[in-house]
C-alpha cells in the first residue's frame, strides 16, 4: 500500500548509481540514449561477454558508452575491472593510474550473469587485493555462493561467513562495499566491520518480498540475484535506510535484459530500474517513512566512501502521478521495467 506524505516537492543534490548494468553494443546503445540525466556518475558494472579484465577493456568500454550518449548528457563514467584467478597488482596500479578506473568487482565464478570467469579461490587474488588496499580501491562484491547445495535464500548469510568475515579480516586496510545485499545477516555484518565496510541497497529489494516474484503467477521482471527475500529481510533493509547510517548508499543494480531472455524456460536474472531509479527509491523512503535520508542515501554517502567529491547542482521530485512505459527500446528489443504499466507517484521534475 502507498503511503503518501504531505510533501509536493523534494530537491536534493544530484546522485550517484553506484552500481549500474549498462551492457553493450546496440542494447547499450539505444538504452543510453534515453538514460535519465538525473543521476551524475555511475560505477559500470564489467559483466561483458568477454568480461572487462584489463585497464585498455575499460578504457574502450568507457570510450563506447560516452560515444552512445545524447548531445547534452553530461553522466560521468567511474569503470571497473572484473577480479579473475589471474589478475595481477601490476593491472591494479596501471588500471587506478588512468583515473578513470574506480573500483574491482569481485564474482565468485557462476554467481550471477556472465561471472563464469569469476574468481574460483579468494588466495590466487591476495596480491591484487593488497595493491587496491594500498591505493584505496575499493572491491565490489557480489556476495553470493556458488555452491548448489546452499538454498538460494541462504546464498548471501553463507558466503559473508564462508568467505567474506575471512577477506575482511586478512585486510583490514581494503575497502569493501557489499553490493545490492538483500538479508538481515549482510546488514548486521556490515554494521559489524569498521568504516572500510561497507554497501549498496537496490530500490527493487526495498520494495519487495519474494512473495512478488509469485504473485498470481510466475513474476519473470522481478527475478534477479541475489533474489528477492523474505518480508523479515525486506524490513532490516529499511531499518538500515531509516537509521541514517553513512555505510548504506544507492546502487540501483539496474539490469537490462531483452524481454524474450526473461520469459523463457531459463530466463534470465535482472530487474531494469534506470528509468526510474530517484522516484523508485523516492518511493521506498516515503513508505519507510524516512525522506530526510535519502539525500545522504543517494548523493553523499557513496561518494564519501569512494573518495570522490560530493556532486554540484540539484535535482527536484515533484509530486505527480505518472504511468511507467509498459516497454522500452533495448537495441530493437523489448525492455520490460519495473513496475511496467503501474503509477508511480513522484516524478523528476
Amino acid at each position: 500500500t502507498y503511503k503518501a506524505t504531505n510533501m509536493a516537492t523534494f530537491t536534493l543534490r544530484r546522485p550517484d548509481d553506484l552500481h549500474l548494468h549498462v551492457r553493450d553494443g546496440e542494447p547499450m546503445r539505444t538504452l543510453m540514449q534515453s538514460f535519465p540525466k538525473t543521476v551524475a556518475r555511475a560505477i559500470i558494472m564489467p559483466n561483458l561477454k568477454p568480461p572487462v579484465v584489463n585497464t585498455e577493456q575499460a578504457l574502450a568500454y568507457r570510450d563506447r558508452i560516452l560515444a552512445a550518449m545524447p548531445d547534452g548528457s553530461d553522466l560521468g563514467l567511474l569503470m571497473t575491472l572484473y577480479l579473475t584467478d589471474k589478475t595481477k597488482p601490476e593491472e591494479i596500479a596501471k588500471a587506478h593510474a588512468t583515473g578513470k578506473v574506480y573500483a574491482v568487482k569481485l564474482y565468485p565464478a557462476g554467481a550471477t550473469t556472465n561471472s563464469d570467469s569469476g574468481v574460483t579461490d579468494l588466495s590466487l587474488v591476495d596480491a591484487a587485493l593488497n595493491k587496491m588496499a594500498e591505493l584505496k580501491m575499493p572491491l565490489l562484491v557480489h556476495s553470493e555462493v556458488t555452491d548448489k547445495t546452499v538454498d538460494i535464500f541462504d546464498r548471501e548469510p553463507v558466503f559473508i561467513e564462508r568467505h567474506l568475515r575471512q577477506l575482511v579480516a586478512k585486510h583490514p586496510d581494503l575497502k569493501v562495499v557489499l553490493e545490492h545485499i538483500s538479508t538481515k545477516e549482510a546488514v548486521d555484518f556490515v554494521r559489524s566491520q569498521g568504516p572500510n565496510v561497507a554497501a549498496t541497497i537496490t530500490a527493487h529489494h526495498l520494495l519487495y518480498n519474494r512473495n512478488a516474484i509469485f504473485d498470481g503467477g510466475l513474476r519473470p521482471h522481478k527475478y534477479c540475484l541475489p533474489v528477492l527475500k523474505s518480508e523479515t529481510n525486506r524490513q532490516a533493509l529499511l531499518d538500515a535506510i531509516r537509521s541514517g547510517e553513512s555505510k548504506f548508499f544507492m546502487g540501483t543494480d539496474s539490469a537490462p535484459h531483452a524481454k524474450g531472455d526473461k520469459c523463457k524456460d531459463c530466463g534470465h536474472a535482472g530487474v531494469y530500474t534506470a528509468h526510474a531509479a530517484l522516484e523508485l527509491y523516492a518511493t521506498a523512503f516515503e513508505q519507510a517513512g524516512c525522506m530526510g535520508n535519502l539525500e545522504a542515501f543517494v548523493s553523499e554517502n557513496g561518494a564519501k566512501f569512494y573518495g570522490i567529491p560530493l556532486n554540484e547542482g540539484t535535482v527536484t521530485l515533484l509530486r505527480e502521478s505518472w504511468t511507467v512505459p509498459e516497454t522500452l527500446n533495448f537495441g530493437g528489443q523489448e525492455l520490460v521495467p519495473l513496475m511496467s504499466n503501474e503509477e508511480l507517484h513522484w516524478k523528476v521534475a
